[in-house]
């Protein structure tokens, strides 16, 4: 198949990595891959003069424009400016994907030679810094859509009235995130993905931590991410900045417990990829660990906005004795082990021939 994937522009998303790992994985199958973003809006001075009276330092052209896709070897275009995606941006394809709300737009004006149109929906964007009405109509629109999560398909059936929806859960790569068997650390450590979005619930793990700390004053702390915190983060915790893929892995199997306090999420990468890492996780009920994080098995889950369920959580984690946690961090990585990339890609596979086949059919 030809197959075109229509982005926003560059970034290190979650939702870019895992267009890139499909991306990857088709081109590998044999099919012909055709990636293309717009650039970035330009910043105006005022927006870097803020950045930087915040202590985020002057926007860094070259950071702002890296990618998941980088160095892939894909066919992947980024146009000289920020514009919607057209007709003759992109060659005549089998299937052209949308990856978010405002690139389903953009799809549904293509014409039919640009291939069969998906929509790859990796959450219900339905933001208030978002143009919500115009996000809600995208799930509307007649592309066949293919969902990461078992909630996304319900979503779209029961807000949209669309039963079509394919379900192609996300998994982890077991090549890169992995743990030997291993005790809990000599001093005890949290970990959690840094994010600056407020359906991220970082209020709510930063307020944990500090409860937290008055039953572990000794408590190691570590985070990453790809925003650099403010001059008012807690410099006790351990902040890593976009840190290279291979070096995530070190991460996770340095935590007794990964903690996350979403008030929404698409799917929660990272708490698969702590898992697959033998690591526990303390999750408020949003995304993928409300399907895979089971209480007192492998972790716990949390209702959204209880802080002090969070603090009862990770303390519970951290006070296991140390043959119950093993138990615990060997179940995390069970939990994991049958998500695979490749078994996820070529069900990824099948969906974009279903949809070509259905296009035909029309």
């Amino acid at each position: 198949m030809r197959i075109s994937f229509i982005l926003p522009p560059p970034n290190m998303s979650g939702g870019v990595k895992v267009v890139a790992i499909y991306a990857k994985a088709l081109a590998m199958m044999g099919h012909e891959v055709f990636l293309i973003s717009p650039s970035h809006q330009k910043l105006r001075f005022k927006q870097c003069i803020k950045s930087f009276i915040k202590g985020k330092g002057w926007p860094n052209r070259q950071l702002f424009y890296k990618s998941h896709l980088d160095g892939l070897g894909l066919d992947y275009r980024v146009l000289d400016c920020f514009r919607p995606i057209i007709n003759s941006d992109l060659p005549d394809s089998d299937v052209v994907i949308a990856t978010w709300w405002e690139t389903a737009e953009w799809v549904n004006k293509l014409s039919e030679g640009k291939g069969a149109k998906v929509y790859f929906v990796q959450g219900h964007e339905v933001f208030p810094h978002l143009p919500v009405e115009r996000v809600r109509a995208t799930y509307k629109l007649p592309l066949q859509k293919i969902v990461i999560a078992r909630w996304l398909q319900e979503v779209m059936t029961k807000e949209y009235g669309d039963y079509s929806s394919m379900l192609v859960s996300n998994a982890v790569d077991h090549k890169q995130f992995f743990a030997v068997p291993r005790s809990k650390q000599n001093i005890p450590t949290i970990g959690f993905l840094y994010g600056t979005i407020f359906s991220k619930g970082m209020d709510i793990t930063l307020q944990a931590i500090e409860k937290v700390r008055e039953y572990f004053p000794e408590l190691r702390v570590i985070c990453f991410g790809i925003y650099m915190p403010d001059d008012k983060f807690d410099h006790q915790i351990e902040f890593h900045y976009s840190p290279p893929q291979e070096q995530l892995r070190e991460l996770y199997a340095q935590c007794d417990v990964w903690v996350t306090t979403s008030r929404t999420e698409g799917f929660n990468l990272p708490a698969m990829e702590a898992m697959a890492c033998r690591t526990p996780v303390v999750s408020t009920k949003a995304g993928w660990p409300e399907e895979g994080v089971v209480s007192g098995e492998n972790g716990l889950l949390v209702d959204v906005d209880d802080v002090e369920a969070v603090v009862e959580g990770i303390r519970w984690v951290l006070n296991l004795p140390e043959e119950q946690w093993k138990v615990v961090s060997n179940h995390a990585e069970k939990t994991v082990a049958d998500y695979s990339w490749e078994n996820s890609a070529s069900k990824f596979e099948e969906a974009l021939e279903l949809a070509c086949l259905e296009q035909r059919k029309k």
